[in-house]
């Protein structure tokens, strides 16, 4: 099939890049004709270009698997649209009325697109779990912790922790490192500290994962999971691992003894948990089957019919406000004739009543002159 792969950003690494690159990869890997597109373009499309991904050239696609509301705004006319929605908060994450289908990438995201009146599938996010596994064995007990936080507020607070409890710290946020193989950083370390796709990442990667940060641009607080366990993930990527579902708080202390309730069993847990349920693999066989279900496609053709039906009258709408601006403006020049018609027969009018007055003027000189004349011709 031909398939186009949107998103909004594709200048830097991140969660919903590395998302498209890991889908690309694996639609190739089937052999699929694909192509992306991205509205901020940068590293990671240029990535995707190497790896025989180019930009967008053709003038339609069998299916588009857009990231992004802004796209979905800009492809919807070349094909089938699903979107795909990764959070609840972020205005690029919100559902756009152009999309043909909607996936929400956790429980929580499904009840919020049903509650804006669109019906969505839940697909987790899918990791490449041959990119993302572990390089080398953890350590038997703690002895490095990776925090992939995004603030300085919580990296400082987990080096503190870790400082406190003699664990080696390393920290990347990708809005100031922005690392691409970050893989290789996670099989560096034992425990990863993190949200959202960069939990997952690190469970691909056979780490035990911590979920915690503070995102001050759409949280604007802690948020926390606690370590990842087969006794919790369900509630947690219920919430698409954010911290959401437990909204755990911690102090120094207790933020050491959740870090202490690491274990090597832990680490290889998560990779069978990631295998299971987070393949890139087992994501991509979803979309199509949701792609190829018999009842979208009808639902398809008939809402594109209905949006062409739509355009067409907005078209006509504007054909006629043409005609009537075109109307109008005839009738605006025709008064402008007639103002300058006007302007001339009273230009005119007054160049015939000024040459009558000036007559007259002349007319009394003269008339006066004589009267002096007879005046001083009788009396002298």
């Amino acid at each position: 099939m031909k398939i186009l792969l949107g998103t909004h950003y594709l200048a830097k690494t991140g969660g919903t890049e590395n998302y498209t690159y890991a889908l690309a990869m694996e639609l190739l890997r089937l052999g699929h004709d694909v192509e992306h597109f991205a509205i901020v373009r940068g590293r990671v499309s240029a990535l995707l270009e190497e790896k025989g991904v180019p930009f967008m050239s053709k003038t339609s696609y069998d299916l588009i698997l857009s990231n992004h509301n802004t796209v979905v705004e800009k492809l919807w006319p070349y094909g089938y649209v699903i979107q795909t929605c990764h959070g609840t908060i972020p205005e690029l994450e919100q559902p756009s009325p152009y999309a043909d289908a909607y996936v929400g990438v956790s429980e929580e995201i499904k009840r919020h697109l049903q509650g804006l009146g669109y019906e969505s599938i839940v697909i987790p996010n899918g990791i490449d779990c041959k990119r993302f596994y572990p390089k080398k064995p953890v350590s038997p007990t703690l002895t490095t912790v990776l925090s992939l936080c995004h603030s300085d507020i919580a990296n400082n607070f987990i080096r503190k922790c870790c400082k406190q409890a003699g664990i080696k710290f390393l920290q990347s946020n990708k809005f100031t490192d922005n690392v691409w193989a970050i893989e290789d950083l996670i099989n560096q370390s034992d425990l990863v500290v993190g949200l959202g796709r960069s939990a997952y990442d690190a469970m691909a990667c056979g780490r035990a994962v911590l979920v915690y940060d503070f995102r001050e641009h759409y949280m604007n607080e802690f948020l926390g999971e606690g370590m990842l366990t087969p006794l919790n993930i369900e509630k947690s990527m219920s919430c698409n691992c954010t911290g959401k579902a437990s909204r755990l708080k911690y102090d120094d202390q207790s933020f050491i003894m959740e870090m202490q309730k690491y274990s090597p069993d832990l680490a290889v847990w998560s990779r069978e948990y990631a295998l299971e349920n987070l393949n890139i693999e087992k994501a991509v066989v979803r979309y199509l089957d949701f792609f190829g279900n018999a009842d979208i496609r009808q639902n398809y053709g008939a809402y594109k019919t209905r949006l062409s039906k739509v355009f067409d009258e907005e078209r006509q709408a504007l054909r006629n406000a043409l005609c009537e601006k075109g109307l109008l403006q005839e009738q605006f020049v025709s008064v402008q004739c007639q103002m300058c018609s006007m302007r001339e027969t009273f230009s005119a009018k007054g160049r015939k009543h000024l040459r009558a007055i000036r007559a007259l003027l002349w007319l009394s000189i003269v008339l006066m002159f004589l009267l002096v004349m007879l005046v001083c011709h009788v009396f002298l």
